[in-house]
């Protein structure tokens, strides 16, 4: 094999590499920060991530642009989602949430038509995912964030090795080409080792043996779902807010799927307790 051949055989090894750095960075900044300043970081994180959202769901298109305050409104809406999930937060109650519809309301007639159920499926997501990461860390504590971010770590990154050495058919060829079926399972085996050695260490219970892999699926999942996303808006990456590496959403894709996950299975049965 040429030494050409094995770098490009590696060549996004860089951005996975930046993927962890950014999710050990907001799991510091989670660990780091609680109260008011916990939620004035995810309320600013999520609104720029609903800026990207708002770029590839219409905005970017030039007539969008002849619009009133056309160019403006991606903006806007990534100011209107940051204060409606800081509302939310700062109610702390059900009532709160309604607070959440605001930027839905607010940008759904700016959508292109064919993208405004997008918008509203992912503007829900996003929102529920910045919700329910301060919901966790201060319901469930610092030691379940952890588990959550190691889980898609841990997935990601031998999904990534596996998937290079031992290759095989594609898992979604027409929404992600470069995830294969054996670096699939590679991520599940993954989770549900981590999920074993937290039991076994007296870290966990025993549910974490089954939910770690159904979190690792969802972030999977999370995954080609915006990876379906961008295709569909003709974009390579959610936006260049990094520099070199694309956007928040292409780097929080996976978190945002596992975290969906947890808030689907907190519905269904208990949520497993961590202890570190």
């Amino acid at each position: 094999m040429t030494g050409g051949s094995q770098s490009g055989r590696w060549s996004d090894l860089g951005r996975r590499i930046t993927s962890a750095l950014i999710l050990l960075g907001i799991g510091l900044a989670l660990a780091l920060s609680t109260g008011v300043m916990l939620r004035l970081f995810m309320a600013t994180f999520i609104g720029l991530t609903f800026w990207e959202l708002a770029n590839m769901t219409g905005w970017r298109y030039p007539a969008m642009h002849e619009m009133p305050f056309g160019r403006a409104r991606p903006m806007v809406l990534a100011l209107l989602a940051g204060i409606s999930l800081f509302l939310s937060l700062m109610v702390g109650s059900y009532w709160g949430l309604l607070y959440l519809a605001l930027p839905l309301i607010a940008g759904l007639p700016g959508a292109i038509s064919r993208d405004r159920v997008t918008y509203a499926v992912f503007g829900v997501a996003i929102l529920l995912v910045g919700y329910g990461l301060v919901i966790m860390r201060e319901g469930y504590g610092l030691a379940f964030v952890i588990w959550l971010m190691g889980v898609v770590f841990l997935s990601d990154i031998l999904g990534y090795f596996a998937g290079k050495f031992f290759g095989g058919p594609k898992f979604w060829p027409r929404l992600s080409p470069k995830k294969t079926w054996s670096g699939t399972v590679a991520g599940w085996v993954g989770a549900v080792a981590l999920g074993l050695i937290l039991w076994l260490s007296g870290h966990g219970d025993p549910a974490l043996i089954w939910i770690s892999p159904l979190v690792a699926f969802a972030g999977q999942m999370g995954d080609i779902a915006e990876s379906w996303l961008k295709r569909r808006a003709g974009v390579k990456d959610s936006s260049n807010l990094i520099p070199g590496h694309g956007g928040f959403m292409d780097r929080f894709d996976a978190v945002s799927g596992a975290v969906l996950a947890v808030l689907f299975i907190s519905i269904l049965t208990h949520i497993p307790v961590l202890v570190f």
